[in-house]
């Protein structure tokens, strides 16, 4: 299980992967949208706020109405994060599930591709 300031850490890392990540960045550029990540196992949720494919913000809580909802487990979160595990195969196995437009879900998909090729 993780703590709410791990994965607190772990959403900075990940920031900095896709901002500093140009062919992201290019790719998502007309995407913004409000998420909300829920820790199913703590009752912890986060926020992060995307505008024109850059991460603007994150902040622990849930704030505003979000376009999409990531929820799975604490440990699933990190993890996710920091690359150590390919967040599609979780979610084909219902692991991690999204509620979101099948857009958005298609795009969060090319995200994992290009962030996590290898994993």
């Amino acid at each position: 299980m993780a703590t709410s300031q791990e994965i607190l850490d772990a959403l900075a890392d990940y920031q900095v992967q896709c901002n500093d990540n140009k062919r992201l960045r290019r790719m998502q550029r007309d995407w913004s949208k409000l998420l909300h990540f829920v820790a199913d196992d703590t009752d912890d949720s986060f926020t992060m706020n995307v505008v024109k494919g850059e991460i603007v913000s994150f902040e622990a809580g849930a704030s505003g109405a979000p376009d999409i909802v990531v929820t799975t487990r604490s440990e699933f979160l990190c993890d996710m994060f920091w690359g150590d595990l390919n967040p599609s195969q979780k979610y084909l196995q219902g692991e991690i599930r999204v509620k979101a437009s099948q857009e958005d879900i298609m795009r969060l998909d090319a995200i994992t591709m290009i962030i996590w090729p290898d994993v």
